[in-house]
């Protein structure tokens, strides 16, 4: 009998634990120190966005005391209402910010950045998603900072697959864009998204010769075996790492936690993705799409 067989019909108590209070290896240390003030300070004196402070991410105190950050462009409101999702939802008053790039470039200078991940809200009302500014914030970046490696984390651009060409044609290091959930739960995790659109993004940007990336979370109630499938789809479309992680509700607004997935878990999750032929899989419950990003290159 194969370990995912055994799991599926037999999980162990220690591979989960039902939610209620947070374990304890959930729990944080509070963002502090010298390097942290920094980033900070320098996100805020260029008005710039970050996913690590709107998604309200576990690690943004490691991160930004290490002196990285997720930039978030295209503003702070999102069109979409996604049921897992910290960031405000809404409909944006403001066209493109042509000056956003340069701003991102700028802080990731001054930052002493050498791999910069970029990712955005969703655009929704504009029919190009505002991949014009992913293309040029890359432009921007290579000029500013010799060297420099980048990962976007792009939306599905409701599949209008000429915007998606902008941001391959300016060619970052890795186009990532995450699958979030099992099909199942796609109506109360990602409503206005289709499985089947992402994934076509994924294989699109594969066949393009781009290393590609993709991430979902655990404990919204999927199966063991809803996630295999899930990794099976993501081997046939060729993507080259795939992140998963613990699912933490941001507010009491957004879904609930449905299971607490013990590190064990995370373990044999890695494994199996691996065995089914990902090239690397990061998986961990605080595990987050940027988490690590240098290491996925």
């Amino acid at each position: 009998m194969s370990c995912a067989t055994k799991i599926v019909k037999t999980p162990s108590a220690k591979h989960s634990e039902t939610a209620g209070r947070r374990p304890e290896w959930l729990r944080v240390k509070l963002p502090s120190g010298k390097k942290f003030r920094e980033v900070s300070d320098t996100i805020r004196k260029h008005s710039l966005n970050t996913v690590c402070a709107e998604a309200r991410c576990p690690n943004m105190g490691e991160c930004w005391g290490a002196g990285t950050a997720t930039f978030m462009i295209l503003g702070d409101v999102c069109t979409r209402s996604c049921g897992f999702c910290a960031i405000k939802t809404g409909r944006p008053v403001q066209g493109l910010d042509w000056d956003e790039p340069n701003r991102v470039a700028n802080a990731a200078k001054l930052m002493g950045l050498k791999h910069v991940v970029i990712t955005s809200v969703n655009r929704d009302e504009r029919k190009d998603g505002g991949a014009p500014i992913f293309a040029e914030t890359i432009k921007r970046l290579r000029e500013e900072i010799p060297g420099v490696t980048i990962e976007v984390l792009i939306p599905d651009f409701r599949g209008v697959w000429d915007a998606l060409e902008l941001v391959i044609e300016a060619k970052p290091e890795v186009l990532n864009h995450n699958l979030e959930t099992v099909p199942r739960l796609y109506k109360q995790v990602r409503p206005q998204a289709k499985y089947h659109r992402s994934l076509e993004l994924l294989k699109i940007c594969n066949e393009r010769g781009l290393r590609t990336k993709t991430g979902i979370m655990v404990g919204l109630g999927e199966t063991p075996a809803e996630v295999f499938e899930v990794m099976d789809d993501i081997a046939k479309t060729g993507v080259n790492v795939m992140t998963i992680g613990q699912y933490m509700q941001p507010t009491k607004l957004h879904l609930d936690v449905q299971e607490w997935v013990h590190p064990d878990m995370f373990a044999t999750y890695k494994e199996i993705g691996e065995g089914k032929g990902i090239e690397h899989v990061e998986s961990g419950p605080l595990v987050r799409s940027s988490y690590h990003a240098e290491k996925h290159l």
